[in-house]
């Protein structure tokens, strides 16, 4: 019976990504031509095929863009991530989920390119991943030769570096145009609703600083995570080559796999909202810390406040009082926001 039982369990596998729906895709964007910013306000993923097509890097070969790269960086350490083979790739916990698979490091960026094109033709090298590096610090002069308006300003402009590599699906607060410049990548999304059918780990404890979905892509446990099917429902793929480039919405969960030997990937971030009104990430952890932890009797009055104090917002509830008097339920600027933070980290202090 036991031989039985077991033979009619179901052997993880692999997402069908070829069965999924693929991400709108348009051909006829080019930077010189069409404003990239029109498609950057959008609530759904877009494929911009060929976008930086003419950028120098992409008609490299692998060699030629690791010399190029290492050439222009700056002398200055970097931190980088680096596991054995027997990784796959894979950026992610341990089996305990008391630590990590990877070796967090430091090295100049020059050191990583030689690494990569000395090992480039290793299937036992192991992961070597530089990720979300400023390319301000790193490459001074990359934005310079690279023009992109974005019409969003600032933007926050980041290198991802590396072998293959797959990364868990996560989100980013920020808006996202990531542009592949080397090598080939395949992103998966879900929108923002499929937050509890990704089966996330911690908040607090996480390889990058954002929580992450703890199913493995490539080895899907069923009886563990019941909830993914329904998220691949919502699911969409793009898969990018040298040249594309990827607009992903604000709190979009992506998961990402390059497959390259050599993969370089350069994204720009914005937030449409104003730097100083702070992290969400940040209120969400305190929250969990000092409501979090309530009985549900306490909970709910505390879920009614911030429905109406925080995510309503609706401008009738207000004209009992003049904009000047509403305070933090009112308009934030710079200086208020700075008095609030220190207020805050007063407060926080026990």
């Amino acid at each position: 019976m036991k031989a039985q039982a077991a033979s009619q369990q179901r052997a993880p596998a692999a997402v069908d990504f070829a069965a999924l729906p693929r991400v709108r895709e348009r051909t006829d964007v080019k930077l010189e031509t069409l404003p990239v910013q029109a498609f950057l306000s959008g609530s759904e993923p877009v494929l911009l095929r060929g976008l930086v097509a003419d950028w120098p890097e992409v008609s490299m070969t692998p060699a030629q863009l690791l010399a190029s790269i290492g050439a222009e960086a700056s002398e200055a350490p970097l931190p980088f991530y680096t596991a054995p083979a027997d990784a796959c790739g894979r950026v992610f916990y341990n089996e305990s989920m008391n630590g990590f698979n990877f070796q967090r490091r430091s090295g100049r960026l020059r050191d990583c390119c030689e690494w990569l094109a000395a090992n480039a033709d290793r299937e036992d090298a192991g992961m070597l991943y530089v990720g979300s590096t400023a390319v301000e610090r790193w490459l001074p002069d990359f934005e310079a030769a690279h023009p992109l308006d974005l019409g969003r300003e600032p933007s926050i402009c980041s290198l991802w570096l590396g072998n293959r590599t797959r990364i868990a699906a996560h989100y980013d607060f920020p808006g996202n145009l990531a542009c592949v410049l080397a090598g080939r990548r395949r992103f998966t999304l879900f929108p923002p609703e499929c937050l509890m059918e990704l089966h996330i780990g911690p908040l607090e404890h996480t390889p990058s600083g954002q929580p992450i979905s703890l199913v493995d892509f490539h080895a899907v446990d069923e009886a563990r995570f019941p909830r993914f099917a329904q998220a691949l429902e919502r699911a969409q793929v793009a898969e990018l080559d040298a040249g594309d480039a990827l607009f992903i919405p604000s709190m979009w969960w992506h998961h990402v796999e390059a497959f390259a030997a050599v993969n370089l990937l350069i994204n720009y971030w914005w937030r449409d909202s104003a730097l100083h009104l702070g992290s969400p990430q940040l209120a969400l952890l305190h929250a969990a810390l000092a409501i979090g932890q309530l009985d549900e009797k306490e909970r709910g009055p505390w879920a009614r406040m911030f429905e109406q104090l925080v995510f309503r917002r609706d401008e009738a509830d207000w004209g009992h009082l003049e904009r000047s008097d509403r305070g933090v339920l009112g308009e934030i600027n710079e200086a208020q926001a700075r008095q609030l933070r220190q207020h805050l980290a007063k407060q926080l202090q026990l």
